[in-house]
């Protein structure tokens, strides 16, 4: 490890503190440059042994294809639940659903859940503690539970394991 990664081992993470400090004081005085910078390189190291390694995007090309795609159905899902919603109640049907996860690190199965959380009509409720089974409520659940199993392995677990090569 070398001198600057030890003593500056978040260096944006430094930067952007400093410059939040600054802007939060609006002074660029010589004590707030001083303890701004102080606070920059402290916090980073006292943080430093909590960060948790997380895994690497691999393609992210395909990450903004995804956040597009995902944008894309938002948008559509907005439009159906309120055409369910603005219709008569008996056509609401809401359910669970025990989707199986292929997904093994935190951080994707929380990009997978939060995308389905973000897509109206759909919340994920929890994530089991052995994260093999993600419980998502459903808004107009259809006939067959397995269409949405289907749909957000098909469509969003297959391209966050491709974004994350995992």
């Amino acid at each position: 490890m070398s001198m600057t990664s030890r003593w500056l081992p978040m260096p944006f993470h430094s930067l952007l503190l400093l410059a939040v400090w600054l802007m939060l004081n609006g002074s660029l005085s010589l004590g707030h440059l001083l303890l701004g910078s102080v606070l920059a390189i402290v916090i980073p190291l006292i943080c430093a042994p909590l960060q948790v390694p997380q895994p690497k995007i691999a393609r992210p090309l395909k990450a903004l294809r995804y956040v597009i795609m995902v944008l894309g159905d938002i948008v559509v899902a907005n439009v159906q639940v309120a055409l369910l919603v603005v219709g008569p109640m008996r056509r609401i049907n809401p359910g669970f659903v025990a989707v199986p996860l292929d997904l093994d690190e935190t951080f994707p199965i929380t990009v997978l859940a939060s995308t389905v959380t973000m897509t109206p009509g759909t919340v994920s409720a929890e994530v089991s503690s052995d994260r093999n089974w993600l419980y998502v409520h459903v808004l107009n659940m259809p006939d067959d539970e397995q269409e949405v199993i289907d749909l957000i392995k098909t469509r969003y677990e297959a391209a966050i394991k491709e974004i994350f090569a995992c």
